[in-house]
């Protein structure tokens, strides 16, 4: 039975974070091939570029959804170890990120993320949200905010998890630090424009590069 859910729970996750909702919903929109237009990304935020703000938003919530999904039905089938469902978090978020349907080049993670992390700590994760708006709406670069988020995880996980007498298991903490390197990791070629000057700051229009 150990053998089984140690393949079923990472394998269902990864698959259920595979599915490209944003390519799917910008084809649905009338927008072609998503990964064909903009910064090529099938994240939320090229989408609404590319196909319109609707089929943004609705990327957003399926994708943060499917993160939510993958860890609270982790929870469910071992009665909310904590150990199952940071491996569903990884997992749905490397489906997400390096998609089987797609060659392995899927999106940047930050929905997906949102959502796992809305599963595993609702505060720590509207707390990692309401930073990511402060970054995205002053500089109005989501590639920053969407960083800034992610770096600050690790530690908002760790003071949120069970405020004020309990820190998160070992486990939490070494898969938060797991997600948030991720997450900054895809997000390599947008900090090096940033260093440099020229990543351009999001728009819905067309010409915007997204993140």
């Amino acid at each position: 039975m150990l053998e089984i859910t140690l393949f079923l729970i990472p394998a269902a996750a990864y698959l259920l974070g595979s599915i490209p909702f944003g390519l799917l919903l910008t084809k649905l929109f009338g927008g072609g091939d998503v990964r064909k237009a903009g910064s090529g990304n099938i994240g939320a935020t090229n989408v609404a570029r590319v196909a319109g703000p609707l089929a943004g938003i609705l990327t957003l919530v399926f994708d943060t959804a499917k993160g939510a999904a993958a860890v609270l039905l982790a929870g469910q089938f071992t009665n909310g170890s904590a150990a199952w469902m940071i491996v569903a978090a990884f997992a749905v978020l490397l489906g997400h990120c390096f998609p089987v349907w797609l060659k392995f080049k899927g999106g940047k993670g930050v929905a997906t993320a949102l959502g796992v992390f809305l599963g595993l700590c609702p505060l720590a994760a509207l707390s990692a949200l309401l930073l990511f708006l402060l970054c995205a709406a002053y500089w109005r670069y989501v590639s920053l905010g969407s960083v800034a988020a992610a770096a600050a995880m690790p530690l908002l996980i760790y003071f949120l998890w069970a405020p004020p007498h309990h820190a998160p298991p070992i486990i939490i903490d070494v898969g938060t630090l797991a997600i948030a390197l991720l997450v900054i990791y895809k997000h390599a070629a947008n900090l090096r424009r940033l260093v440099e000057g020229t990543e351009p700051r999001f728009s819905f229009g067309k010409k915007k590069e997204a993140e």
